[in-house]
């Protein structure tokens, strides 16, 4: 009897006699660093205008709005009528995400389907998405400084809508060129790199803050960052198209891409002929509803944490900048081993103690007030020292939930559909931004600033709860390359 039928009558395969591994015929799957790094500046140019968009424009439409309605300057503006008009901050800064919860899933839809021999299915969108938001970005703060509203809204609009008519078809680009394994790994990896880019934006909000535009009225402390942004983010737009090659790495790819469709995490197998499951379609579901939850929470923040410091602990937004940077760079270490915890533990449950990492640290955020000391330098408040504390530790737990979630929801689909599947992702994460700063805008006018650390832990607590249904479908069938051997042959 040979060794072939010994195989076939017991079970015991060709590795097993040779005493090796169960597959040796597939050697470990390996991330392609180098190039899942050159990706990620498509990321860089999304964080950078996010973050620069989200520090200054709610001011900038905080200001608008109050001189509009109390007939006054901003200086002679009160911190109560400047409250008052957050529900108007919140309708503008969500009216752009409900065009964005449309336009997202289409523009990732049109990608799927677009077929350039020359160009490849994202890079078209992504290089005129980049290059015309670039050119509307500055004209926000211009607009803003000739009291011209009508015109600051309308440049955040175009902004908005091709940028995130670019958004899907650039994220997607990983997942494109990497196999389901290591999905965790590489969003890691450009979540790093877009990371970068929200700390070029933090340091322009640091040394250049809104509170020192309003005490000296300069207009180049708030153009600047809308023109440095602009041209870093095409920079980077540029450094992607002339390093990646979509079609020529598409092709080197596709056995890893195959390979990858049969290890991945998920329930039931996903095949292009087939329909999703049921027990997929309820994993899907149920990601996206606590992803809606999560992001209502962090939106708030995000868009009215520097309002928050500046006209309620009456400190300086350059200090509410810090913090979100300190949070940035926790996040960006975090990210370092998000992936590595993912392989052992599974994507659901490091998700899962993010989002309880965050809700507790959110707990603590709503016993923080004023400190009701001057700053001997700014004129205002000092900022209190413990928020730096919980930024920290939302920085890390947000990492945990960002690193692997978006690949929890491409995981349920084909090569054909990540697109689609990218824009379900970020539709999410638009219905949530697109509901929070109305909802939380009203709130604020019904209860005062207080509510924001509130509201945003309730959510992150009930997103938890959603989550905890999410099953498990940790893979145990990988095994990747891992520490510096996973580092070679990056061509």
């Amino acid at each position: 009897m040979d060794k072939q039928t010994v195989a076939e009558s017991t079970g015991v395969n060709d590795a097993t006699l040779s005493g090796g591994d169960k597959n040796p015929a597939k050697p470990p799957l390996k991330l392609n660093y180098k190039r899942t790094f050159l990706i990620g500046f498509a990321f860089f140019g999304i964080l950078l205008l996010w973050s620069i968009y989200n520090t200054y424009c709610s001011k900038f439409l905080t200001i608008s709005f109050a001189q509009m309605e109390f007939g006054k300057t901003s200086s002679e503006l009160t911190n109560s009528e400047k409250l008052d008009v957050q529900y108007l901050v919140g309708i503008v800064m969500a009216l752009d995400n409900v065009a964005a919860l449309f336009l997202m899933p289409i523009f990732g839809r049109l990608s799927d389907k677009t077929h350039s021999k020359r160009w490849g299915h994202r890079m078209p969108y992504i290089m005129i998405g980049t290059i015309i938001s670039a050119i509307a970005f500055p004209f926000i703060p211009v607009f803003y400084y000739y009291n011209n509203i009508a015109g600051m809204i309308a440049m955040m609009v175009i902004v908005l809508i091709f940028m995130m008519a670019y958004r899907s078809p650039a994220v997607a680009l990983m997942p494109d060129m990497t196999p389901k394994p290591l999905r965790s790994r590489a969003n890691g990896i450009i979540n790093i790199v877009g990371y970068i880019g929200g700390g070029v934006a933090a340091l322009l909000g640091i040394f250049l803050p809104f509170s020192k535009y309003l005490k000296e009225g300069s207009f180049y402390i708030i153009f600047v960052p809308f023109l440095v942004a602009s041209i870093v983010m095409v920079i980077a737009a540029f450094v992607l198209f002339f390093t990646i090659n979509e079609n020529k790495v598409s092709k080197e790819v596709a056995d890893d891409m195959r390979r990858g469709e049969e290890e991945a995490e998920v329930i039931d197998k996903v095949e292009d002929d087939k329909p999703m499951s049921n027990a997929n379609k309820r994993t899907l579901i149920l990601i996206l509803a606590a992803e809606v939850l999560w992001f209502m929470s962090f939106n708030a923040i995000e868009t009215f944490f520097g309002n928050y410091t500046l006209w309620y602990l009456d400190a300086s937004d350059s200090s509410s900048t810090i913090a979100t940077t300190i949070s940035g760079a926790c996040g960006a270490i975090m990210f370092l081993f998000a992936g590595r915890i993912a392989d052992k533990i599974g994507r659901k449950w490091t998700i899962f103690i993010g989002l309880c990492v965050v809700t507790l640290s959110y707990f603590g955020f709503c016993f923080v007030t004023p400190t009701g000391v001057a700053s001997a330098t700014s004129g205002y408040n000092t900022f209190p020292w413990v928020l730096y504390l919980i930024f920290a530790f939302v920085g890390f737990g947000s990492a945990m939930i960002h690193n692997c979630s978006f690949p929890m929801v491409v995981e349920l689909c084909t090569g054909k559909n990540i697109g689609k599947f990218t824009g379900y992702y970020y539709a999410a994460s638009m219905i949530a931004q697109s509901i929070t700063p109305i909802v939380i805008g009203f709130i604020f006018r019904a209860t005062g600033w207080q509510a924001l650390p509130i509201y945003s832990c309730c959510l992150m607590a009930a997103a938890g709860i959603v989550f905890a249904f999410v099953k498990n479908a940790k893979s145990v069938k990988v095994k990747n390359k891992k520490g510096l051997e996973a580092l070679g042959d990056d061509d």
